[in-house]
C-alpha cells in the first residue's frame, strides 16, 4: 500500500478482536511513530504499550479519574461506575499511551513539541492501516488529568496525547466524509 492510498483509505475502527498483536508487529508501528518531524530534532514522544495484564495500569488511572469527579457516589454504586470505567481499558488488545515530553531546549516551543508527538500518532495510525490493523485514537477528559498522568508515573511537563486502541478490525470501516481541500485553500499568488 503506498502512502496515498494509506491515507485515503485508514478509518477510525473502534471495533477490534481480542486476538493479540505480534510484539514484532507494534514495534514496526513504533519505529513507524518515530519518523515523525519534530522542530529542532528533540524528538518528544514516548509510547507506553499495554497488553494482557498491563491494560490494568489504564483501567485503575480510568477508575482512580472517575472516583474523583463523582465524590458524592459511595458504595454500590460508586463500585458499579469504576467497574465501568475500567473496562475502557479492555475494548482492545492493545493500547498504546501516546506521550509528548516537551525537550528542555530553550528554542522548543510547547505547541510545536505537542504537534510533533501528534504527528508521531498520525504515523503510527497510518503504519497500523497498512499493516492490516484497526486503530482508533482516544482523547477526552481522562487523558487530561493529573491522576491519569499520576497512574503512569508521568511528570508534570508530559502530556498524554492520545490512547491508541490497536486489534485486528471486527467491523467494516464507515465510508469517508471529507470536505475537499480546495474548499479549505486560499491561494496567494
Amino acid at each position: 500500500m503506498n502512502i496515498e492510498e494509506a491515507i485515503r483509505t485508514r478509518r477510525t475502527i473502534g471495533r477490534v478482536k481480542k486476538d493479540p498483536v505480534e510484539r514484532a508487529l507494534i514495534e514496526k508501528l513504533l519505529d513507524a511513530a518515530a519518523w515523525a518531524p519534530s522542530h529542532f530534532n528533540t524528538q518528544p514522544w514516548s509510547f507506553i504499550v499495554m497488553t494482557g495484564d498491563g491494560r490494568e495500569r489504564l483501567a485503575e488511572g480510568y477508575a482512580r479519574v472517575s472516583a474523583a469527579a463523582v465524590p458524592e457516589l459511595s458504595g454500590e454504586q460508586l463500585e458499579e461506575r469504576l467497574a465501568k470505567e475500567r473496562t475502557k481499558a479492555y475494548r482492545s488488545p492493545v493500547v498504546i499511551a501516546a506521550v509528548c515530553s516537551p525537550s528542555d531546549d530553550p528554542r522548543a516551543v510547547l505547541a510545536e513539541e505537542l504537534a510533533a508527538a501528534q504527528a508521531a500518532v498520525q504515523n503510527l495510525l497510518l503504519a497500523a492501516h497498512a499493516n492490516g490493523l484497526g486503530a482508533i485514537w482516544r482523547s477526552g477528559d481522562p487523558m487530561y488529568h493529573p491522576l491519569m498522568k499520576e497512574t503512569f508515573g508521568l511528570v508534570e511537563k508530559d502530556q498524554i496525547v492520545g490512547f491508541i486502541y490497536l486489534g485486528y478490525p471486527d467491523m467494516v470501516a464507515p465510508e469517508p466524509k471529507r470536505i475537499p481541500a480546495t474548499a479549505k485553500t486560499v491561494w496567494l499568488v
